[in-house]
Order: structure tokens, then sequence, then C-alpha cells
């Protein structure tokens, strides 16, 4: 979409803002969902966050990962040294280079994530059927313009 389009289209000034406000909401809302009924300890979001790169990327180092969450090493580290701990990663002595640590998935984290996936995919499931079935497909059709935000997102986050 061209600049003038955008401008002949859409509120510049509220949009964004609208845009921004109902994927937190939505977000916020899902996580407090999902922890209804957990008989676990909650996991905060960046435990769980580390554990998904982790799960698509096994293997990672702490560095790697802590520049792809965009967090500190250090945080990142005191991540990994707590789900160690809780029995959700493993932490294992990279062969290439011994100071190094590669991170793997524990088949108990492996089993949290699964269970997370189901639960999430059944929740918002639910509630997209109650939705009409023109909104069910302008959620479908958004994905792909939201997918290309998340990347241009990630991408200035990587140039700064």
């Amino acid at each position: 979409m061209d600049q003038e389009r955008w401008d002949q289209q859409t509120d510049r000034e509220t949009f964004p803002e609208e845009l921004a406000d109902a994927l937190v909401g939505v977000q916020r809302l899902l996580r407090r969902r999902l922890r209804a009924g957990l008989t676990l300890p909650r996991l905060r979001g960046a435990e769980v966050e580390l554990l998904r790169l982790v799960e698509a990327r096994p293997g990672i180092g702490v560095s790697d990962a802590a520049k792809e969450l965009y967090l500190a090493g250090n945080s990142v580290s005191t991540l990994v040294n707590q789900l160690v701990k809780d029995g959700y990663l493993i932490r294992e002595t990279d062969p290439a280079d011994r100071r190094a640590a590669r991170l793997l998935l524990t088949d108990a984290a492996e089993a949290r994530l699964g269970a997370w996936r189901e639960r999430r995919a059944a929740l918002v499931g639910r509630h997209v059927a109650r939705l009409d079935a023109a909104d069910r497909e302008a959620l479908r059709a958004a994905l792909p313009a939201l997918r290309a935000l998340a990347v241009n997102l990630h991408e200035e986050a990587e140039e700064s």
C-alpha cells in the first residue's frame, strides 16, 4: 500500500495505537486464561520464550539466545539457571568450544510446551469459532500482514 492510500484509507494517528492495543489485549487475555487451572508452578513469559527458542533451535548457546530474545546475556543466564534447576533445560558443554554451553530441552519441557500449545490452540479455537464467518475470514486474511509486521519489527531491532 503506498503512502497516499495509507493517508486516505486509515487514520494514521489512531490505527497504529488501536492495533497495538488489540494485539496486547489479546496476548494478555491469552496468558491469563492459560494460567487458570495450572497445576504446575507458572512459568514467566521470558522463560516460555526461552524454552520455545530452544525447542526451535536445539543446541543454541546462551549468547545467541540473548541476542534472539533481545535480552541481556546475564538475564538469559539467570533464566537458564532457573530452568535447569526446575528440570526444563539441559546445559551441556559445546564440543567445539569448551567455554560455551549448548541448551537442550528436557522431556518435561517438551511435554509442558506441547500441553501449552494444545491448550492455547483449544482456547483460541473456541473463541474464533464464536465469531461470524466474515470476522474469521478477516482474521485469516490478516495473518500474512501480521507476520510481515513482526518481520519488520524484528529487522528494525536487529539494526539498532
